[in-house]
């Protein structure tokens, strides 16, 4: 890998040299470095673009890595990637896209991530996407990541994208069994005139089943974003969905939460609040020294942190 790719490597999956445990790294197109371990294979698919990664029952305290990153101006892929992740396991899975795109074509990856865990199981997932590179060519990504979780299993998601983006549409769709739980926190900043939509899709079919979906954003200059949460109470069940964004300069955000109940039991909460900084805290910090634009910035990075 050239130097662009390995700090494309470093920004979504935070490796600076390849990691312990399993992993699978995607560079223009191409699988360039594979590991497995006891517990956790990875195969590639056969009938389309993918790999397959299997996660033995009772696995705990291993991780898997399976970033992706592109260099090469006007390339355009789509991948599925599916997890299946045995009963009694605690596992980390690290994502993630980075495109540098110094051309005057397009540079797009899409890609769909399907879970299948099984019971008593803990998932956390980690997927980050950055784009860099100072060409007139988009840097866009697509995510959708699907999940079915199993009995009294847990899955923890986090997604981050605060930088080089210039398109993406995320979606995330989940369905619950009995005693099962999720917790998605989203950050997103985008500026220039990036567009970002991202939409969440919760089934609470489980008894005792629950959601938490969280998003921070940041829409800067004429940047656009579009928030879309759904979720469902199918069985007695909880579920929380809460949208923050901070609207700057020309921004435009729009945030549109629904909520729907199918059982007497079922207790859902939707939030959102989108708004400018406020002028307090700007004065605040600039009576300890900093700059109008250094003030903005400390906000900002503690909002998304």
């Amino acid at each position: 890998m050239d130097e662009i790719q390995k700090n494309l490597l470093e920004q979504v999956a935070g490796l600076h040299e390849m990691p312990a445990g399993a992993y699978n790294i995607r560079a223009n197109g191409q699988s360039v470095e594979r590991s497995t371990t006891a517990h956790i294979d990875i195969v590639t698919k056969n009938d389309k673009q993918g790999i397959d990664i299997v996660i033995k029952p009772g696995t705990k305290k291993e991780s898997v890595h399976i970033p992706v990153v592109l260099s090469q101006s006007g390339l355009t892929e789509m991948v599925y990637n599916d997890f299946y992740v045995g009963d009694d396991c605690d596992v980390t899975i690290v994502a993630g896209c980075g495109i540098h795109n110094s051309g005057d074509s397009d540079s797009r990856h899409d890609g769909i991530h399907a879970f299948y865990i099984g019971k008593n199981s803990h998932v956390k997932y980690v997927e980050k996407h950055y784009g860099s590179g100072d060409g007139s060519g988009g840097r866009i990504m697509n995510p959708e990541t699907r999940v079915e979780v199993g009995e009294n299993s847990f899955m923890e998601m986090e997604t981050v994208q605060i930088k080089g983006v210039d398109s993406t549409k995320r979606l995330t769709s989940a369905r619950l069994a009995d005693g099962a739980r999720i917790i998605v926190t989203e950050k997103l900043m985008t500026h220039g005139n990036q567009t970002a939509e991202t939409s969440f899709h919760v089934e609470l079919d489980g008894a005792g089943s629950s959601a938490n979906i969280i998003s921070r954003s940041v829409a800067r200059d004429d940047s656009r974003q579009v928030f879309y949460s759904r979720i469902n109470g199918n069985n007695r069940c909880k579920g929380h969905s809460e949208c923050d964004g901070i609207i700057m300069d020309r921004a435009r955000i729009s945030a549109v939460p629904e909520i729907t109940a199918a059982d007497l039991d079922a207790e859902l909460i939707h939030e959102a609040a989108i708004g400018k900084i406020a002028g307090d805290q700007i004065t605040k910090l600039m009576t300890l020294g900093l700059t109008e634009e250094e003030a903005e910035a400390q906000i900002v990075n503690g909002f998304l942190k």
